[in-house]
């Protein structure tokens, strides 16, 4: 039975379609439990979300503040997602005000940062006032509930694919879902694994953000994403998301996923037009050479394929870079925004011959996965 979806608006001042609004744009494009029905960010007030972010129109608005949006939708929403990814720890005052003034109206609040509302005493009080939830995404399980690593992963016997990149906010979760949902579509049973607060966001049963927990359970509540997706699902194949990249000197997320997923094939993601790390302006980004040598070091499974972020370039540059690379590194290479998914899924079919998929009288059969790309 399908569950209706909660309206929310997603909060996004002067970051909607920039690295630190990456929450709000994988909520605009793919959201199972969400139904967006408006994106806050003044810069860009009166644009269609879609048309920002990736040219075609979707119908969601972009309002300038809370109380436009109010004004111009026909119902208050029943969720206000904080839909920025910064750096910081604590948000400032006047997006503070903001999350009262959602309170106020009646709207749940949807929590992805560090800095947990439930826990801060004039949030907490207000929600109990207005009868409001707050949800604080990326606060981890109690203690009792967290997983080491046990080895289990062995007995996963279809392929599991990592989704990993060259940085933070590159297209990781992007590429990911949109390759979930074109197998899907091909009749091959894909489960993907979120492991950041975009993905747990967008409705995804398994995983957990692994950057809130004590390193001593990553490894652990990894393996133990794709072991119950394995279990439960009985799927064709699993698809892990990515975190950060395995270079960056500022995290240790996708070594974590490396170890606990023991991926058997690996998708990369890269921005080529991004100079410097997010975040970071003083730090160059890699050679995908550099991030391919590393993580084929590391996980001792190959980079299987590569899919390009077109930030910052044309799609002029965009056609001279899938060339150049396929060319160069002699590895299918696509933009899934543009192009869709069908070399990645050529890719898969070329290391994974076969798969098995349940057709409409649930009888089982052998699909040669070369037809579906």
């Amino acid at each position: 039975m399908l569950i209706a979806k909660k309206t929310a608006l997603v909060y996004c001042e002067n970051q909607f379609g920039l690295i630190d609004g990456k929450t709000a744009a994988g909520l605009v494009r793919h959201s199972q439990i969400y139904d967006i029905v408006g994106v806050i960010d003044s810069s860009l007030a009166g644009k269609d979300a879609g048309e920002q972010l990736d040219n075609k129109q979707n119908y969601i608005p972009i309002f300038a503040n809370l109380e436009s949006a109010l004004a111009k939708l026909a119902n208050i929403p029943d969720c206000y997602i904080y839909g920025k990814a910064p750096l910081e720890a604590t948000i400032p005052l006047d997006e503070r005000a903001l999350i009262l003034e959602a309170m106020s109206k009646g709207m749940d609040i949807i929590n992805g940062l560090h800095q947990f509302f439930s826990e801060d005493s004039e949030f907490s009080e207000m929600a109990a006032q207005c009868g409001i939830e707050i949800q604080d995404i990326r606060k981890p399980p109690k203690l009792k509930d967290l997983h080491v690593f046990t080895g289990q992963i062995a007995k996963v016997n279809v392929p599991v694919i990592a989704v990993l990149g060259t940085d933070c906010a590159c297209g990781k979760m992007t590429t990911a879902v949109e390759l979930n949902q074109a197998l899907n579509n091909s009749g091959i049973k894909s489960v993907l694994v979120a492991t950041g607060q975009t993905g747990l966001m967008q409705g995804f049963t398994y995983g957990v953000t692994i950057d809130a927990l004590v390193s001593q359970f990553v490894i652990g509540e990894i393996e133990n994403a794709v072991v119950r997706a394995f279990e439960q699902e009985s799927p064709d194949i699993i698809l892990v998301e990515g975190q950060s990249s395995v270079s960056h000197p500022a995290f240790m997320s996708s070594v974590g996923i490396l170890k606990g997923s023991m991926p058997d094939g690996i998708i990369l993601q890269h921005p080529p037009g991004r100079k410097f790390r997010c975040d970071f302006p003083d730090l160059l980004m890699p050679t995908i050479v550099s991030e391919i040598l590393l993580i084929e070091a590391i996980s001792q499974s190959p980079v299987l394929a590569i899919a390009l972020s077109h930030e910052n370039l044309s799609a002029t540059e965009i056609q001279k870079t899938i060339k150049g690379y396929e060319e160069r590194l002699l590895l299918p290479t696509t933009d899934v925004l543009t192009y869709g998914c069908s070399k990645l899924i050529s890719a898969l079919g070329n290391l994974f011959p076969t798969f098995k998929r349940q057709n409409k009288n649930n009888s089982s059969q052998t699909l040669p996965l070369l037809t579906t790309g």
